[in-house]
């Protein structure tokens, strides 16, 4: 399946850092509701700000990776979300637990923003996609089995992001501390290749993302109010769902690109688009389950090729993180969009009303995919790493 040489384990690590927040919404966002004097649209609105603070690092940053360091830029991310995450997970003050989310969020979007710039400079960016998602997905399935029986407290869940970052720091090791642009590479930096699909890829991916989070940020309230499910249930389902997840994003990375982009994208957004109104209307736990692990399964394997496709329109990796983070300001609002959605009408309306938004997306996505396809892209030089000096080898 996958051959072990070709994976950058370090990116895959900061991937899986990065990405680790957005995965657990959910239950982030159910345990600020049920530990903290908060609202369910106030905890939605912490969730917005978090993931918010992670999108503007992405566009803060996209262009910077190069020059400031990818070794530098992880390691400032990674600090920033070990103390901003870790000191939310102990304080209960509310004001504090906020601060602690933004300086978290944004330490993620700098995490995802190395990610995203190193992987667009590989040779096979989806199969390092398809890891990295294959990680995330594996240890937010472990974080939501284990949580329901560590107690109740908003901590937990930030706490496990939190160690995630201080886990993967040894790995920024291996990165490149100062990246030497060659001649040509620094005039193709002038311009940014394909800003028309570029940008239609990146206002789509905004709304869909918002789409999905908007269902994802209340799907434990789903789970729990509507389907009269207990937390220890709801943990399994999404673990179980996670679980789908990761042989979704197998089975695609074993694929590769034989059906091409634009059937995985459009096709599996306009089936998510289906598993989107099972979800959000079900009522027991057999619909419940049913949508969250389809959906579960295919959202990953359409987002690994969406992410391909953001890194092939630019091999020095600014389109993927642009198309990252304008899905995080989509995702960013998910969380607010749905508790209100579902405050006002219902969550089986907020479901149609977001399978409607998702099927008119899925088009200019799909034209963005095929109008790549039809033409061969310009290949753009890489960068040359500088070696990081090395004392043994010195010595």
């Amino acid at each position: 399946m996958f051959a072990p040489r070709t994976i950058p384990w370090p990116l895959v690590a900061l991937f899986t850092a990065g990405y680790l927040a957005p995965y657990l919404l959910p239950t982030v966002v159910g345990r600020l509701d049920s530990g903290l004097p908060l609202s369910p649209t106030q905890a939605g609105a912490v969730g917005s700000a978090l993931l918010l603070s992670s999108a503007s690092a992405g566009f803060l940053l996209a262009s910077r990776v190069e020059r400031v360091g990818a070794r530098r830029l992880a390691r400032t991310g990674l600090a920033l979300a070990l103390f901003g995450y870790g000191g939310a997970a102990l304080t209960p003050a509310v004001p504090a637990v906020v601060l602690g989310v933004l300086i978290g969020g944004f330490g993620s979007g700098t995490v995802t923003a190395v990610a995203a710039t190193r992987i667009a400079a590989q040779r096979d960016p989806h199969r390092a996609t398809t890891v990295g998602l294959l990680g995330v997905s594996a240890l937010a399935g472990t974080v939501y089995l284990t949580v329901p029986h560590l107690g109740p407290g908003h901590g937990q869940p930030l706490a496990a992001i939190a160690l995630t970052a201080l886990a993967v720091w040894p790995l920024t090791g291996r990165l490149p501390s100062v990246t030497v642009p060659r001649p040509q590479a620094v005039r193709a930096a002038s311009d940014l290749p394909h800003r028309r699909p570029g940008l239609t890829l990146a206002v789509c991916m905004l709304c869909w993302s918002l789409v999905q989070n908007s269902l994802w940020g209340v799907s434990g309230r789903i789970g729990l109010s509507q389907a009269q499910l207990t937390e220890a249930t709801v943990g399994v389902v999404f673990a179980v769902a996670l679980g789908a997840g990761l042989l979704g994003v197998t089975g695609a990375g074993a694929l590769g690109p034989r059906l091409g982009l634009a059937l995985p994208i459009g096709g599996g957004t306009a089936v998510i688009a289906a598993c989107v109104v099972l979800s959000a209307s079900a009522t027991d736990l057999s619909s419940f389950a049913t949508g969250e692990i389809a959906w579960n399964t295919l959202y990953p394997i359409v987002l690994s090729y969406v992410i391909g496709l953001a890194a092939s329109l630019d091999g020095r990796g600014r389109w993927a993180v642009l198309v990252g983070s304008a899905s995080s300001l989509g995702t960013a609002a998910g969380p607010l969009t749905g508790s209100v959605l579902s405050a006002q009408a219902g969550f089986p309306v907020m479901g149609a009303v977001l399978a409607v938004g998702l099927l008119v997306v899925a088009v200019p996505m799909t034209a963005v995919a095929l109008g790549v396809g039809r033409r061969p892209l310009p290949v753009v030089e890489i960068p040359v790493e500088a070696p990081a000096y090395d004392k043994a080898t010195a010595a």
